[in-house]
């Protein structure tokens, strides 16, 4: 039979965070001050790295992309959620929210997989530093960075055909502040076991592979790190991979609590507030854990403002 067209729902509405009017402009001013100190580290980063030549090493190269795709990640889901605090109607089209679910799946699977490359460069770094030039060639960090975006957006893609693929007759109003899989699931009004099931293979199999990697690229760094003789420096490379670490967990564990559980009302409005972690505190955070931190980055940004002082 053919299935009813699901475009009889033209529009969504975002429920958002809450419903109380009396905090929809404090929630405003946090997320607008979020998102700003979220733009201008990334933005920061990528021009620090692609203007100083000494920053122009893989380690770096990876981490311009990860600001790069943290950065649309965070671009995504902000401004529609910032222009509805303010308004009345929190109306989104059909289209565009199917457009920001699949470059939300996408940026995600992408940020992960950016990781993992980020792990495994350190793992060539750590434990096998005389063939780290030719292990991390130029064409070699390229390719370790055009697989996480192809594999991402492929990945968004079937997602996204996946979901197009229900019947969508109303309700119309969506649990979350986005456009995402569990909430979007439970307003189905067709069969969602295949999009459901779907969900948890790519979820699970994609978390679980790259945190397997992550984590085996970890436990040879920290058997190198434990063979070195100078106390100074395994205390510096402690510190730099408890900060790793701390983020991929965050990154990791929200990301398993928001997809690894059946869609329901319940799982919907617990997830909202797990989304949060990853969508706004993450992007935020990783230009200082990954590289506020780092020598190379303060000496670059001091030498920015030496210049511009120069200038005046």
């Amino acid at each position: 039979m053919v299935k009813q067209n699901y475009s009889v729902v033209t529009e969504f509405i975002l429920l958002g965070l809450t419903d109380r009017e009396d905090l929809q402009p404090v929630l405003f001013v946090v997320f607008l001050v979020i998102y700003l100190i979220t733009v201008t580290g990334n933005v920061t980063m990528i021009f620090l790295i692609s203007s100083d030549s000494k920053l122009h090493t893989p380690m770096y190269f990876f981490l311009s992309h990860l600001a790069f795709v943290d950065l649309c990640y965070a671009t995504n889901v902000t401004p529609q959620m910032l222009v509805n605090f303010l308004s009345e109607k929190k109306t989104i089209s059909f289209i565009g929210c199917f457009i920001q679910f699949h470059f939300f799946i996408a940026l995600v699977i992408t940020d992960y997989y950016m990781l993992t490359v980020m792990a495994y460069d350190r793992y060539v770094a750590i434990c096998q530093p005389l063939l780290y030039g030719s292990k991390m060639s130029r064409c070699v960090c390229v390719s370790l960075v055009a697989a996480p975006y192809l594999y991402g957006f492929a990945n968004g893609l079937a997602q996204t055909i996946l979901m197009l693929r229900l019947t969508f007759c109303g309700p119309n109003e969506i649990n979350h502040f986005y456009c995402a899989d569990p909430p979007l699931m439970v307003l189905a009004c067709s069969d969602t076991y295949v999009k459901e099931t779907a969900m948890f293979v790519v979820a699970g199999s994609n978390l679980t592979c790259s945190l397997s990697i992550i984590l085996v690229s970890y436990v040879f760094i920290f058997a190198a790190i434990l063979r070195m003789r100078s106390a100074e420096g395994r205390r510096k490379a402690f510190s730099t991979c408890g900060s790793h670490l701390t983020a991929v967990t965050v990154f990791y564990g929200t990301l398993f609590c928001m997809y690894l559980r059946p869609p329901s009302e319940a799982s919907v409005e617990q997830g909202k507030i797990v989304a949060v972690f990853y969508i706004f505190v993450s992007p935020m955070l990783n230009p200082l854990i990954y590289s506020l931190r780092n020598k190379d980055v303060k000496r670059a940004i001091r030498k920015v403002i030496h210049k511009e002082w120069l200038a005046k």
